[in-house]
């Protein structure tokens, strides 16, 4: 049997391997688990950091690049192939995938956070730096880290008849197996820790949101109920495969995410709204290449970055990978040029009205109360303590706990989905027994992290795992430049 061979088949019972033995150090020895990743990921941020800012940076004008130049014309198929998927459909599915619940959590806490600690002098106005900053944070760099793995994956999958695996992108150029295979290892177990981190986060969330409008203190049993569910629900939607499952629960997450957002606009002081989203839209395109370098004035101070820009950055880069995967897997049939300009400004620009809606509603609350009392500081409830000033606060709390809960189903769905093209030999259709087999995975993971925090509360062990991705993420950040390279040389040779 050949190396080749071999690693194929084992993928899957070498991950979960690998899962189960770090899950055993953590349970063990959790403190120690907690103070060296702790220090790991600081470490990372502290000397990675800068480098990330310009990777970033170098991401967005590679990709427009690309997008602009003869390149952008290439069609990911056949040259006379439709798209798989509509315009609506492709959207709702990508933004599913790439954010999700991460705008309910952020939505008011982060804009009122920047606009009471300003991230660095400005003659903006604060609320308009608060929101610039959001932008910068949630904008064109975060969906440029998962435009680049997006299109080099769709082409080594529709042009080059690959496998759906992160190695088969620069399998001809680099001829070592062993190393190709960690790559898809590590691709595998950033994955899981990501998954397993915002299913935790989000059903804490859900909790926190149920206890805060229903005045009530439900205890762990909630949560564990609450992940069961949703991971039951996106193992049926995995199951049922892109087009029965994760498409039509992704079109359901953007309809009713849209009716919030229409709601609380429609309700709230809509000139001044208006008035921010293209003020910090424009400031934010003027001000892109300085805030991307923290160059001058434009430089918050490394405790400021390395606790929010580079948190993000690594954050957004260990996520590439899969969500890459995801968004190359729904773009067969359109040119690069439509992927491209597709990721970087469609799902953005629904962002920062996102948050301009939501951050410009909280600034003027915070204005008629006179004071603040860090009434959003918490990220678990502050959308629910926000909504409560709207009119029928209660159905609109519901149908954002719905919400919350749908978009978790969908970063299961697809993340299962993902995982299963992995271990069933890089397939695009992978079997339903693999689909079947990482929702039970999942579950019994998040269920177990859980469990360990509640049993050791002294130890954030949901933090430790966003942590975690901090530090798998510099392999990635080094490969996507080889990856990128490897892409390039590839398209040039070709034409």
């Amino acid at each position: 049997m050949t190396l080749k061979t071999r690693t194929k088949n084992s993928l899957l019972p070498f991950s979960i391997g690998i899962l189960l033995l770090l899950s055993l150090i953590a349970f063990f020895a959790t403190e120690s688990s907690y103070i060296i990743i702790s220090d790991w990921s600081l470490w990372v941020r502290t000397y990675f950091g800068y480098f990330y800012l310009y990777l970033g940076l170098a991401c967005v004008f590679f990709l427009l690049i690309i997008a602009f130049s003869p390149i952008g014309k290439l069609k990911l198929g056949k040259k006379n192939s439709k798209p798989e998927y509509s315009l609506w459909s492709w959207i709702a599915m990508l933004y599913s995938a790439g954010m999700g619940a991460g705008i309910l959590l952020r939505a008011v806490q982060e804009p009122i956070y920047m606009q009471q600690n300003p991230p660095y002098t400005s003659n903006l106005a604060p609320e308009i730096l608060a929101l610039e900053f959001t932008f910068y944070q949630w904008g064109f760099t975060a969906w440029a880290f998962y435009g680049l793995f997006a299109m080099v994956i769709a082409y080594a999958l529709f042009v080059r008849k690959k496998k759906t695996l992160i190695s088969e992108t620069v399998s001809n150029t680099l001829p070592n197996k062993k190393l190709l295979y960690g790559i898809d290892i590590l691709t595998i177990l950033t994955t899981i820790f990501g998954l397993i981190a915002a299913v935790g986060l989000g059903t804490t969330q859900i909790k926190g949101g149920i206890n805060h409008v229903f005045k009530e203190d439900f205890d762990l049993n909630l949560t564990i109920g609450l992940t069961t569910i949703i991971v039951i629900v996106a193992a049926y939607s995995a199951w049922m495969g892109v087009n029965k499952g994760i498409k039509m629960i992704s079109k359901l997450n953007i309809i009713t995410a849209l009716s919030i957002l229409i709601f609380t606009f429609v309700f709230s002081d809509v000139p001044l709204i208006l008035s921010n989203f293209f003020s910090a839209t424009y400031h934010y395109i003027l001000d892109f290449i300085p805030m991307s370098l923290a160059l001058g004035s434009y430089n918050p101070g490394m405790n400021f970055l390395s606790d929010w820009t580079f948190y993000y950055w690594a954050f957004w880069l260990a996520w590439a990978p899969f969500t890459g995967i995801f968004i190359a897997r729904i773009s067969k049939g359109r040119t690069l040029r439509q992927l491209l300009l597709g990721v970087l400004i469609i799902p953005s620009l629904g962002t920062f009205f996102w948050f301009a809606v939501f951050g410009s509603s909280a600034f003027e609350l915070v204005e008629t109360w006179g004071n603040y009392n860090n009434e959003f500081g918490n990220v678990f409830s502050s959308i629910f303590v926000f909504l409560e000033n709207y009119p029928f606060a209660f159905m609109l709390n519901m149908v954002t706990l719905f919400l919350l809960a749908s978009f978790l189903v969908t970063s299961v769905d697809s993340a299962v989905f993902v995982l299963s093209m992995f271990t069933d030999s890089g397939k695009k259709n992978p079997s339903k027994k693999h689909r079947l087999l990482w929702s039970a995975i999942i579950l019994i993971a998040t269920i177990a992290l859980l469990v360990l925090g509640n049993v050791k509360p002294e130890i954030d062990v949901l933090t430790a795992v966003q942590k975690l991705l901090i530090i798998t993420s510099l392999p990635f950040a080094f490969f996507s430049i080889f990856m990128a390279w490897v892409f390039l040389k590839e398209v040039l040779k070709k034409k």
